[in-house]
């Protein structure tokens, strides 16, 4: 890891997920709550349409900054707010941009913050990973 400047972005990437990734993930899980997979039901609770699972897109984001670790054991601390739904569409899908930016450094971590984004919309609100600076 090379010196770390508040700003700099240090990965960015494009998941696509589809209604198979959901169900992949509600069997990895165990969630496997229909309002991840019938449309239906997620019409009958008032959903815009059947989402993604929060942890799915959480986990996704934080894979982001993996390969730029170089160890996922870097990792001391990572919290987010669900803030807006991941819609997933059963003939498009749903794609999800992740920026991680250097949003503070200290002596000993650093705090990379990640932007999530389904097409404009913010959907993880203060998504914040603090890393150890060094190995």
């Amino acid at each position: 890891m090379s010196v770390l400047e508040v700003g700099t972005v240090v990965a960015e990437r494009t998941v696509e997920l589809s209604r198979e990734s959901l169900v992949r993930y509600a069997g990895a899980s165990g969630d496997f709550n229909p309002i991840h997979y019938r449309d239906d039901v997620a019409a009958r609770v008032e959903l815009p349409g059947v989402l993604a699972h929060g942890m799915l897109t959480m986990g996704l984001a934080v894979e982001t900054i993996v390969e730029w670790l170089g160890d996922s054991g870097r990792i001391v601390e990572y919290g987010v707010r669900f803030t807006r739904p991941v819609v997933v569409d059963a003939e498009h899908g749903a794609t999800l941009t992740v920026t991680a930016t250097v949003g503070a450094v200290d002596t000993e971590t650093a705090r990379i913050d990640l932007t999530v984004k389904h097409g404009a919309t913010v959907v993880l609100g203060k998504a914040q990973v603090r890393v150890r600076t060094a190995a």
